[in-house]
C-alpha cells in the first residue's frame, strides 16, 4: 500500500520530517480492528467529506444514536441514515462509488479515527469499503460531554457565496473546525483545534489558520499541493448549527517552519437540523498554543 502520494511527500520533504512521516505512516492500514470496531459503535457522529456533483467539496456532519455507525468487516464501515435534508452531500451519500473520507471523533475521551474509501449504497443508508483507517494523538482536541438530543430543526437556514456577520462570529469563536481535501483520486476528512480565534476572517470569502505541528504525515496539506478544494465544516457544539464551507485553500511555509493555511469561499450552507446532539462548554486541550497577542481583537 503507498502510504503518501506526492503532495505529502513534497510537503514533508519541505519542512524535513520526512523520515519520521515513513515511520509515523506505519500505522496507516485497510483492516478495521476490533479496538476500531468498538470505538465506532460508541459515537453518536460521524464527520464525511466528499465531493458534490459540481466537484465542490464539502464536510457534513452525520448524527445517530450510538451504532448507527459499524464495523460489518475487517475492511467495511456501514452508516444507517444519511445526511440531513438540503445538505451539499446528499446526492454524493446516496452515489455508488463516490470516494469520501470520515473521521470519527468522541470529544468525551479525546480519541479519533480516520476512514477512507469508496462509497457503497446500502438499503438503510450506505457502507464505505475501507481504503484507508488510522487513528491520530489527542493534540487539540477539546473535552466535552453530550448534553441531550433535539428532535426538532428549521433544516438549511441560509445559502450564499461569502459569510454573513453572524457567520463571520461563530468562525472567529471555534475552537473546532473540520476539513475535507482530496487528491489522486482518494478524500480525506481531519481535524484542526485551537483556542477561539485560531481561524481568522480576513474578509467575508477569506479565512486563514495556523498549521499546528502534528503526526508529521501531512495528508491534508499534501491533497491541498496537489488540488486546492477543500470542504470546511465548523459545528457549533452547544447549540447544534452547522455552517459548511467550500471553497479553495493554500498552504503558505513561513520562517523557522511556520505555515498557515489560506481559504476562499465559495459556497456557504448554514443549518439547525432536527436530532442534532448538544454539547457541553469545553475543556480546551493542553496542547493548544497561546495566540499571537494580533490575534486577540478576533477572539470572540
Amino acid at each position: 500500500m503507498d502510504r503518501y502520494h506526492q503532495g505529502s511527500l513534497s510537503v514533508q520533504e519541505r519542512v524535513g520530517v520526512r523520515e519520521l512521516a515513513e515511520h509515523v505512516g506505519r500505522s496507516i492500514g485497510v483492516g478495521i480492528k476490533d479496538v476500531a470496531a468498538a470505538f465506532l459503535a460508541q459515537q453518536p457522529h460521524l464527520v464525511v467529506g466528499a465531493a458534490d456533483g459540481a466537484g465542490l467539496l464539502w464536510a457534513s456532519l452525520l448524527t445517530g444514536p450510538p451504532g448507527f455507525v459499524r464495523a460489518t468487516g475487517p475492511h467495511r464501515m456501514a452508516v444507517a441514515g444519511g445526511p440531513p435534508v438540503g445538505d451539499p452531500l446528499a446526492e454524493a451519500l446516496a452515489t455508488a462509488g463516490t470516494r469520501v473520507g470520515t473521521i470519527s471523533l468522541d470529544p468525551r475521551t479525546r480519541r479519533r479515527m480516520r476512514l477512507g474509501g469508496t462509497l457503497e449504497v446500502t438499503a438503510g443508508g450506505f457502507a464505505v469499503e475501507a481504503e484507508r483507517v488510522f487513528a491520530n494523538c489527542p493534540k487539540y482536541l477539546q473535552k466535552r460531554q453530550p448534553l441531550e438530543l433535539v428532535a426538532e430543526g428549521a433544516g438549511v437556514v441560509r445559502r450564499g457565496d461569502a459569510l454573513t456577520p453572524d457567520q463571520e462570529r461563530a468562525v472567529r469563536a471555534a475552537d473546532t473546525f473540520f476539513v475535507a481535501t482530496t487528491a489522486e483520486g482518494g478524500t480525506d476528512a481531519s481535524h484542526r483545534g485551537g483556542l477561539p480565534g485560531f481561524v481568522e476572517v480576513l474578509s467575508p470569502s477569506l479565512l486563514s489558520w495556523p498549521d499546528y505541528p502534528g503526526n508529521a504525515m501531512f495528508l491534508t496539506l499534501g491533497n491541498l499541493a496537489v488540488d486546492p478544494r477543500a470542504g470546511l465544516l465548523f459545528p457549533d457544539w452547544e447549540g447544534g448549527a452547522v455552517l459548511q464551507l467550500s471553497g479553495r485553500a493554500r498552504t503558505e511555509f513561513g520562517a523557522e517552519g511556520s505555515r498557515s493555511v489560506h481559504f476562499h469561499v465559495d459556497s456557504v450552507v448554514e443549518a439547525l437540523h432536527p436530532g442534532r446532539l448538544l454539547w457541553s462548554t469545553p475543556e480546551y486541550s493542553p496542547a493548544n498554543p497561546a495566540l499571537p497577542i494580533h490575534r486577540g481583537s478576533t477572539t470572540r
